[in-house]
């Protein structure tokens, strides 16, 4: 399916709101949960904390059916976003609508970050194609840069503000997965190992060893130790037999990635539920829910997954 294809007639609804200050907010949120909460539809909301608070008190008594989740912990990293929020609540009611209000990009991420929440919101079309679903994302038009505002427009075929709702003449969500697939920049200072079949256990070894050393606790050095092996082994068995594994400290953060000969052709990979991943992806997938951010870049010449965990 083309990612630009809008079908007439398709269920799924995916308007981006554009508001200024908590009025405007809360003039394009509540309605929307309102009118969800009383035409019996399941009902989510996955905004960053303090909005939570906000709609809360706007909904009053009916806030507690409602589904709250705080999106700079479930969302923090992107890639997490459709398979362990949107489809973890709209999997579970698959009759009828279901509403959900979720804010990915807010003030504060980062520019490393930007690139995969860009991705994501354009990924969310081919992701609930013909469902019955309605997702509705906020965008702070005082906090957030131009471009982000502009790339909403492209990801979103309905667009809301004060003056009311419209089709966006510039949606081309295709456009936007492809722009933000960049080669990543070269970091310094990477320790660095080759590895094939034979070599994986020697890629946990080098994973943990190098995370605990560069300040991450146990925890989630084991865990980048389960991410680093998942792609190292898509690596052996899709990317060409073979692959290059690399880590460094980066802004309070400590990076690994995996290198490849492969192409990862399908846009959804990592971003489906386990059980509804027949072309594959579920080694990503387990990546996506252990990391605080994943990058990655593919194309003719290879595929490159980059991982971030918080120290």
């Amino acid at each position: 399916m083309d990612p630009d294809d809008a079908t007439p007639g398709d269920p799924f609804v995916h308007p981006a709101l554009f508001y200024r200050g908590d009025e405007e907010y809360l003039a394009g949120t509540v309605p929307f949960l309102r009118a969800g909460l009383d035409g019996g539809e399941p009902v989510a909301v996955a905004v960053p904390g303090p909005r939570l608070g906000v709609l809360r008190e706007a909904l009053g008594d009916a806030a507690g059916d409602v589904r709250w989740l705080d999106m700079t912990e479930a969302g923090r990293n992107p890639g997490r976003i459709i398979p362990g929020v949107l489809r973890e609540f709209a999997d579970r009611h698959p009759a009828g609508r279901v509403r959900i209000i979720g804010e990915p990009i807010w003030p504060g991420r980062t520019d490393t970050e930007y690139p995969a929440c860009a991705q994501h919101e354009a990924l969310i079309n081919l992701a609930f194609a013909g469902r019955e679903v309605s997702i509705l994302c906020p965008y702070d038009v005082a906090g957030l840069d131009a471009v982000v505002i502009s790339d909403a427009r492209a990801t979103h075929p309905v667009l809301i503000d004060r003056d009311g709702e419209r089709a966006s003449g510039d949606y081309a969500p295709g456009r936007v997965i492809s722009s933000y697939n960049r080669p990543l920049p070269e970091p310094s200072g990477a320790a660095r190992m080759s590895f094939d079949l034979d070599a994986l256990p020697r890629v946990r070894e080098f994973t943990c060893r190098w995370a605990l050393h560069l300040g991450l606790d146990p925890e989630p050095a084991g865990a980048l130790e389960v991410a680093v092996h998942e792609l190292a082994a898509n690596s052996c068995l899709h990317g060409g037999g073979k692959g290059t594994a690399r880590i460094w400290s980066e802004d309070g953060q400590v990076v690994c990635e995996v290198s490849d000969a492969g192409t990862i052709t399908d846009p959804l990979a990592g971003r489906r539920p386990a059980a509804m991943s027949p072309l594959g992806g579920r080694g990503i997938l387990l990546v996506n829910h252990l990391a605080d951010l994943v990058r990655m870049h593919t194309g003719p010449g290879g595929t490159t997954v980059r991982v971030y965990m918080r120290v």
